[in-house]
Parts: structure tokens; sequence; C-alpha cells
């Protein structure tokens, strides 16, 4: 039940108990005690509303930062994350394989403020080695789920 509980949410947190129940085919208050037990666990770590900003007045630029770190003696990676999640602009920090040790998502509204922060906050820290900036021109899927607008194909069919 677990398992499936949890994809359910993870697609629709705003599911609510009774139609979960249905879903997983047990009584609500198993549901709900399950639930509560994940939360308190810390697997459950909240519940987030997806939202396509494009569609909105509100200005917001997505950027991905790449960040080459030196890991310090018995802490690795673990120390300098902390410092840059507690960072009120920091949205994500993924710990990550290849060139760069650490991902962190910055949402600002405009590209100058962020690069305010990648230059005055995060390449001031100690064990930043450097950095790479990539901004998000357009989302099509996020979190699973598609954003972008399906555009129907207008060209004519060509056959032999």
């Amino acid at each position: 039940m677990r398992d499936k509980l949890l994809n359910i949410i993870e697609k629709n947190s705003r599911i609510g108990l009774k139609e979960l129940a249905l879903t997983l085919n047990c009584d609500e208050i198993k549901v709900a005690n399950e639930l509560q037990k994940l939360e308190e666990e810390g697997i459950i770590c909240g519940y987030h509303t997806l939202i396509n900003w494009e569609k909105t007045d509100i200005e917001k630029v997505t950027a991905l930062i790449e960040v080459k770190v030196t890991p310090q003696r018995g802490q690795g990676f673990d120390r300098i994350a902390s410092r840059i999640y507690n960072y009120p602009e920091v949205r994500d920090v993924y710990l990550i394989s290849g060139g760069f040790d650490l991902l962190v998502t910055l949402e600002e509204k405009s590209l100058k403020e962020i690069a305010q922060f990648v230059s005055e906050k995060l390449s001031t820290l100690d064990s930043i080695l450097s950095t790479g900036t990539h901004f998000i021109l357009k989302k099509y899927k996020d979190h699973g789920t598609i954003v972008d607008e399906k555009i129907e194909d207008e060209r004519e069919v060509v056959s032999p």
C-alpha cells in the first residue's frame, strides 16, 4: 500500500482521503494514519503546487548553477551544501556526478538578480572553485507534468 500511496500523492497531493481510500481499496483512517507515519518518518517532506509562471504576469527567471567544490575533510560536500541551501534565494541543491559537484536552482525576478547572487554570495564561499550558470528558457515538462501547450502539427501529409 505504501508504494502505491506515495506514487498517487506524488502526482496529485490534493487528492482527498476518501478518493485515496477508494483507489487503494482500504479504510480512510488507515490511509490517514499511513500519511501521518510517512510525514513523521520524513518520507513525505512537503506538499507543493506546480505553477506555470509563463501564464501569469509575474516575472520569474530560473537558473541552474553548476558548482565545483573542494570537499571538506570528514564532511565531504555536506557543510558547503548546507551553507548554500540556507540562502533563501536557493530553491534546490543536489549533489551530482560529472564535471561539477553540486547543482543549485534559483528563481528570481531577473537575470541580474541571479548574476548578483552568484557573484556576491555563491562564488565568495571558501570551498567554491568555479560555477557555471544556465538559464531555463522554457519548461516543457516539470515534475512529471507537461506544462507546455500541445501544438498541433499543421504540416500537410505527403505520400509517395
